[in-house]
């Protein structure tokens, strides 16, 4: 497969931004009615980027057309509502599945100490919270829900294991035995406040509810860096499977630190680079302008069409330091799809 051959120009409508507001992640489904709903994290701008951390939440927004004009309705579900519980405080890292008639949200969720909501966390605060982080996933029979939430995280960490300090950056697809397959990063502990090395590894379950049985060992890792990757997203695809993610040191693509490489397995356990293993670099090739260099292009998610195949590219977008981050929707001309490297 070259992923990059698919990318086609961003519609200026394909971008969905909040006055006042970060925007980051991205993940679409469609209601029986045919409706769009696109889930995403947000956090106050005014608390800055880092704080995606201790003050993020999942929201939705609906349109008529998966490129959009998306327009924000609410939150998910309301964080910090006094519940104590390990997800009380943040949600952050939606994905969405549809499994029969129901829909299944999955999530980073987190919780920390109690800090001023109208300033960013200091150092130790924002700290805690990362290292707090696991993965839950909540239940609905409608998109718009209303969702019931696990009263505790689908995949939690294993101590002394690769992923032993967190789990976050969920994402689920229906393997071709019928099982539910999840990609996830994983942390190890280490030398506080950051831990030890950032991997990728996958779970399965019969059932997107779990209980999801994790492979022991993490499925990528950067030889030469601790710190290998990212937000992956999962598919499968006829006898093969897919993953994008971030390449956090360029070591994959051979390309800049935080381009996107492409992976792919026969068996969703074993993975390798693809033959073209760059995705996308940091870059946005908008229909209405020359493309755009961007400072980061992270958290790929994509939306599939009636037919099963990729059809939109979500990703979120930080322009620049200092600037407000939003989502943006690239269309992919499936059609160059190779599921057979010549």
């Amino acid at each position: 497969m070259n992923f990059q051959e698919m990318l086609r120009p961003v519609p200026a409508g394909a971008k969905f931004e909040l006055d006042g507001w970060h925007v980051w992640c991205g993940s679409m489904t469609q209601d029986a009615e045919g409706r769009f709903y696109l889930y995403y994290s947000r956090w106050p701008e005014r608390a800055g980027f880092e704080a995606w951390a201790t003050h993020s939440e999942i929201a939705y927004a609906v349109a008529n057309n998966p490129l959009g004009p998306f327009h924000h309705v609410d939150t998910v579900w309301t964080c910090r509502d006094g519940v104590a519980s390990w997800d009380k405080d943040v949600a952050h890292n939606p994905a969405i599945l549809r499994y029969g008639n129901r829909y299944y949200l999955y999530y980073m969720g987190t919780h920390g100490p109690e800090f001023d909501l109208d300033q960013p966390a200091d150092e130790a605060t924002w700290w805690a919270y990362r290292n707090h982080q696991r993965i839950g996933v909540a239940v609905a029979d409608h998109p718009a829900g209303p969702w019931t939430r696990g009263t505790s995280p689908v995949l939690d960490v294993s101590p002394e294991e690769w992923d032993g300090l967190m789990t976050s950056n969920p994402t689920v697809c229906v393997s071709a035995d019928g099982r539910i397959l999840m990609m996830y990063k994983g942390v190890a502990e280490g030398p506080p406040p950051k831990g030890g090395a950032v991997n990728a590894g996958v779970a399965f379950a019969d059932h997107p509810l779990g209980p999801f049985r994790k492979q022991p060992a993490p499925t990528v890792t950067n030889p030469t860096n601790d710190w290998a990757v990212e937000d992956p997203c999962v598919w499968c695809q006829g006898n093969a499977y897919y993953a994008l993610m971030k390449d956090f040191q360029g070591y994959f693509t051979k390309s800049e630190r935080g381009s996107v490489a492409l992976f792919e397995s026969s068996d969703g356990i074993s993975w390798r680079p693809s033959r073209h293993v760059l995705a996308f670099d940091l870059q946005i090739p908008w229909a209405h302008q020359v493309a755009q260099s961007v400072l980061r292009l992270e958290r790929p998610q994509l939306w599939f069409d009636e037919s099963g195949m990729p059809a939109v590219l979500l990703c979120a977008v930080l322009e620049r330091e200092g600037s407000r981050s939003y989502n943006i929707r690239i269309p992919l001309a499936y059609d160059y799809i190779k599921l057979v490297d010549n």
